[in-house]
């Protein structure tokens, strides 16, 4: 298909399956089309996990892509946009299984990656690409979708679906007088968590500061384990939110705290959307890629180190976004480390604190 301006579409198709933060990436550019097309129609293929999450998100018709279920999913889906057309689909995963899904929307044009970031052959599933970018951020290579379509792209903002019932919820349990600390301690992997005692001293600081510190999580047995040892080793008694949340409840939550420390996990970027400045923790993905957007100057990473050393070569020399490999990696990361961001944090966002 011939490159060219497209026309204004009236109906357009998001295919982003997964995880939590690119879905709260996603969102960021998604309300950037409707601020500048509010006309349009959007329909996002999404996974159930992250649907939940974003249930409510005004102007937006989800269609839920089961992704366990096979062959079956893809019938569904099929049989779902049956008889349905798309001025465009954008497809933001290259996951394989997201491309054979992208075989079920009837688009004339198809949106993909540039060659370079088109991995599994996503390429061979689209007709336009986005421009290439050298050293993009995953929300500025989602951006780039947005800009394929025409739209003068700006600083990202979020607008997220969280209901009165879930920040009533969220005050209740949290209940506290005294600002609130966060800390989202587990990732999806458990080589990219710091270690519980770092985390048990970081929660102790933070109540001698004057903060409350809850800790926040999904229901998995390792980050209930992980929940379970940082409390034991705290000095001080904190409140364990972890399992006990959906992800509704989680947004909430974030909205209330003051600040957020996390590794390269969902809920870091999920406070992000909801404007909670975070600490990130990084030693196996490049901050500069995947950490929390708009604090990056908070994140504290031993991932160039790493890096350089498993490669002998300096940063600029490797490929943008390879990932280091080690299972204690994050004990690179000190305490004074993240109490020294803790300070910049507090004397840029809530110096009477400080």
């Amino acid at each position: 298909m011939k490159s060219g301006q497209l026309t204004q579409p009236n109906n357009l198709c998001i295919l982003r399956l997964s995880a939590i933060g690119d879905v709260c990436h996603a969102v960021a550019m998604v309300q950037q089309i409707q601020r500048q097309w509010p006309q349009i129609k959007i329909t996002w293929i999404i996974g159930k996990i992250e649907a939940a999450l974003l249930k409510g998100l005004p102007g937006v018709e989800f269609i839920v892509f089961d992704k366990k279920a096979g062959l079956r999913g893809y019938q569904d889906l099929r049989q779902t946009l049956k008889g349905r057309k798309f001025d465009v689909l954008l497809h933001m995963q290259v996951a394989l299984r997201a491309s054979l899904a992208s075989l079920c929307v009837p688009a004339k044009v198809k949106i993909g990656f540039d060659h370079f970031r088109a991995k599994e052959g996503q390429w061979l599933f689209t007709n336009r690409k986005v421009a290439p970018l050298k050293s993009p951020h995953v929300l500025e290579g989602f951006l780039g979708f947005a800009q394929a379509l025409g739209i003068k792209t700006e600083p990202p903002t979020w607008h997220m679906p969280i209901s009165d019932e879930d920040v009533l919820w969220a005050s209740e349990a949290v209940n506290s007088h005294r600002p609130i600390a966060i800390i989202a301690p587990s990732a999806s992997k458990a080589e990219r968590n710091w270690h519980s005692e770092g985390y048990a001293r970081t929660a102790d600081y933070l109540i001698e500061l004057g903060f409350d510190v809850v800790i926040c999580g999904g229901p998995t047995t390792h980050e209930k384990l992980l929940a379970e040892e940082i409390t034991s080793r705290s000095q001080h008694e904190l409140l364990n939110l972890v399992g006990k949340t959906s992800l509704k409840q989680l947004l909430a939550i974030l909205q209330l705290g003051h600040l957020v420390i996390a590794p390269d996990t969902g809920p870091a970027h999920m406070a992000v959307t909801v404007g909670t400045p975070v600490i990130g923790l990084y030693a196996h993905s490049n901050p500069a890629r995947t950490g929390p957007y708009l604090y990056q100057n908070y994140v504290v990473s031993c991932y160039k180190e790493a890096i350089e050393q498993q490669h002998n070569a300096p940063i600029e020399e490797l490929p943008w976004g390879i990932r280091a490999k080690g299972s204690e990696l994050m004990r690179a990361i000190t305490f004074s480390q993240v109490k020294d961001k803790i300070s910049l944090l507090l004397k840029e966002h809530y110096p009477e604190l400080s």
